[in-house]
């Protein structure tokens, strides 16, 4: 049923796998360059030579999210056969390999590996090491290689070394726009516009290799944002409290809550701005300051481990190690915000100081990486911290069309 439903973008990526050593889609979400690549690489495990053939992402649970159970949505379970645990799977009675790709250390994976074919997943968020490793690897006669991609920074190594050299090394690279996607109902295109905006949305919905520059929650607006604490919606539950530690910088903390109306939205209820001082007195100002209030967890900074121990000593026990993936975290708020899905008390005045000046980092940009300037950013980090961590307790109560990111970045 799926392939009367192709796309001509689709075929033609299907088709360009039998007559290049490398085949790429790039460009928008929910384009269907994952469909185009999936049932290339389908038809090539069909008919592929001997040899061994792999299967890469940034993990392997981002890659049978993004990659395997779509395959066997389309082939059914018998004819697509995931084996947990063993990095294996089966397609069409070939045996395929499963990696993940998630630092400079995956290279040593598939040292010595012989491959005649291999499909990758996000190839930008793969390190280059590994992806030189990987083409080196693919050395049989009739040798395949298929991958997508969302765009990243113009700067980015597959970028420059790869994508614009595409006729030079013979690169059958094809760009989706989401509006090659027949398929997708105008409500959801309209929902998702509003959801991205700035750097995201240049990326993500226009398929635009764009630099990260200016401020990174461009969505924010103080008039729409900020309420007075006497006029804040009831919190019908409190989340979470991110907090960002620090030894010769702030510590800071924000208080997440859900706010008790018929549309639920989030809301930093307050924050917290200790003075600087021990663990032990961090621990006791903070019982004080929350003043018998109640969030369900605390998330604290990962690299915070004697403050951690400190607050389990002092009863505090529903403490987690914040997850701080930082793309998806700011997006993700970023998102709220552009939705009015995130209010915020102007108690938290920290925080409204600091997001204005909220920016990419030029210096990073140059390298081809996407990063906020460490520069009065503390109570920045401890909300996406709190946003971040709590997104399996809240994204029901406060959906987003498109899913949000956790701990790993999605396609």
């Amino acid at each position: 049923m799926i392939l009367k439903s192709l796309t001509p973008q689709q075929v033609a990526s299907w088709d360009a796998m039998a007559q290049h050593r490398l085949t790429i889609c790039d460009g928008s979400v929910r384009s269907g360059k994952s469909v185009g690549a999936d049932v290339a690489w389908i038809d090539y495990c069909r008919h592929a030579p001997d040899g061994n053939l792999l299967m890469v992402g940034k993990t392997e649970r981002t890659l049978k999210r993004n990659v395997i159970d779509p395959m066997i949505e389309i082939l059914g379970n018998k004819r697509c056969r995931y084996v947990g645990g063993s990095g294996e799977l089966f397609v069409l009675g070939r045996r395929v390999y499963l990696a993940g790709a998630n630092d400079e250390r995956a290279e040593e994976k598939i040292r010595g590996l012989t491959l005649i074919g291999a499909y990758v997943d996000e190839i930008s968020t793969v390190p280059e090491t590994f992806w030189v490793m990987l083409l080196s690897r693919l050395s049989l006669e009739g040798s395949r290689l298929v991958g997508t991609t969302n765009p990243d920074s113009p700067m980015h190594w597959l970028k420059k070394g790869y994508l614009d050299r595409a006729k030079e090394l013979d690169i059958a690279r094809f760009q989706f726009r989401l509006y090659d996607n027949p398929h997708l109902p105008s409500s959801f295109i309209d929902a998702i516009k509003r959801e991205f905006t700035g750097l995201w949305r240049r990326r993500m919905i226009d398929g635009e290799w764009c630099v990260a520059a200016g401020a990174i929650y461009d969505a924010w607006d103080p008039d729409r944002h900020v309420v007075p604490a006497a006029q804040l919606p009831p919190t019908g539950v409190l989340l979470c409290m991110g907090i960002d530690y620090g030894t010769t910088a702030p510590t800071a903390g924000l208080l997440l809550g859900v706010t008790a109306e018929e549309r639920p939205r989030l809301a930093f209820v307050d924050e917290w701005a200790p003075a600087p001082m021990t663990d032990v007195g961090l621990s006791a100002d903070l019982r004080k300051w929350l003043a018998g209030r109640r969030p369900q967890w605390f998330a604290v900074d990962p690299s915070a481990a004697s403050f951690k121990m400190q607050l389990y000593a002092d009863g505090i026990s529903n403490v987690m190690d914040a997850k701080n993936p930082v793309q998806g975290g700011l997006r993700t708020v970023n998102s709220l915000l552009a939705t009015n899905r995130l209010v915020v008390s102007d108690a938290c005045r920290h925080w409204c100081e600091e997001v204005p000046a909220y920016a990419w980092d030029p210096k990073a940009t140059a390298k081809g990486k996407d990063e906020p300037m460490k520069v009065d950013d503390h109570w920045c980090d401890a909300g996406r911290y709190a946003v971040a961590s709590t997104v399996a307790l809240w994204r029901n109560m406060v959906p987003l069309t498109m899913p949000v990111i956790d701990d790993e970045e999605a396609a």
